[in-house]
Formats: structure tokens, sequence, C-alpha cells
């Protein structure tokens, strides 16, 4: 069951959801628009899911930065969330798809107790200039049925990122 704006806001309130920063004005009808981060990375090599991709990591100016077909960009969302109640679903939107950018097809399940600021894998169709801050997606807030787990407590490599994570897939793979 997927929760309304409303219920968000509730939740919020009463501290079983956290959005950081939370602005009430971004709440629509069913999810909470939140927005691109100040960083980004790039890589310029080809990649290979046995080993560590290199990645360069820059800040995006407040002029913008032009993403490119073809390249593979990692982001992270401006806000922080949490939830040891809810699970969560993240997606761009039409906001910025609309522009050719494809944001977060992957991996947009927040398990409970995901709590980070996200990493957006982004892609664009054509050259497009993007800025920090402005909104590039949705978040959705679920409630789960049967007992809670928290993703915390798995211990996964992925549990406790710092800031943008690049695929460690290749830790399985030795």
């Amino acid at each position: 069951m997927i929760l309304t704006g409303a219920a968000i806001a509730t939740a919020v309130a009463a501290g079983d959801i956290v959005i950081d920063p939370f602005e009430p004005e971004r709440l629509s009808p069913n999810a909470y628009d939140w927005r691109l981060g100040d960083r980004i990375r790039t890589c310029g090599t080809e990649l290979d899911a046995a080993r560590a991709t290199p990645f360069a990591e820059e800040v995006i100016p407040e002029s913008g930065m032009v993403l490119r077909p073809g390249q593979l960009y990692l982001g992270i969302t401006h806000e922080r969330t949490h939830s040891e109640r809810y699970a969560q679903l993240i997606n761009g939107d039409h906001t910025i798809g609309g522009l050719g950018v494809w944001v977060h097809v992957s991996a947009p399940l927040g398990h409970v107790g995901h709590a980070i600021r996200w990493t957006l894998e982004i892609r664009a169709a054509r050259a497009v200039r993007i800025y920090p801050g402005m909104t590039f997606g949705k978040i959705v807030f679920l409630a789960t049925h049967g007992s809670l787990a928290s993703y915390q407590r798995l211990g996964d490599k992925y549990t406790n990122t710092a800031g943008i994570g690049a695929s460690r897939l290749h830790e399985e793979l030795r």
C-alpha cells in the first residue's frame, strides 16, 4: 500500500519517516519530489563487472553541467531518507524524463531500514544541462506486510554508503 502525501507528512512528524531536509511543499498526492545533489561521478573507461570501476567525482557547479549521451553518470540525491517502518521506492519522473534523462531505473527499492542519500544511475538521450538542487524525481513510501526486518541488520555491502556508491559486484566475483 502506498502512502499519500498527507500520510507521508504525518509519518515524518511522528518520526516514522526521515526526509532530510524535508520541505512540505515538495509533497504530491502520493510521493515526495526529491532533488539532485551537488556531486556527480563519471567513468571514462570500459566497465568490468569483475573489477572496481575508477570514477572521477566532481561538484556540479551552480551554473550547471551538461550530461552527454553514451556516458554513465552516478549522482546523489540532495535528500537523505530513512524509515524503519516503510519501504521506499525512488524513480525519476516526467519532470526529468521529458528532458531525455533516465534516472535510477535498476535499483529503485529502499528496504525498511535503508538510510542514505541515494546513489543515482543517470543517462541522457541528448546533451542536457542539469543543476544541483533541481527536482529530479519522486520517492514513494510503501507499507510492508509481515515481520519487519531492518536492512541495517543485514550488514549488506551497501548498508552504510557515505556518498555516491559505485557497483561493488566485483566483490562477489572474486
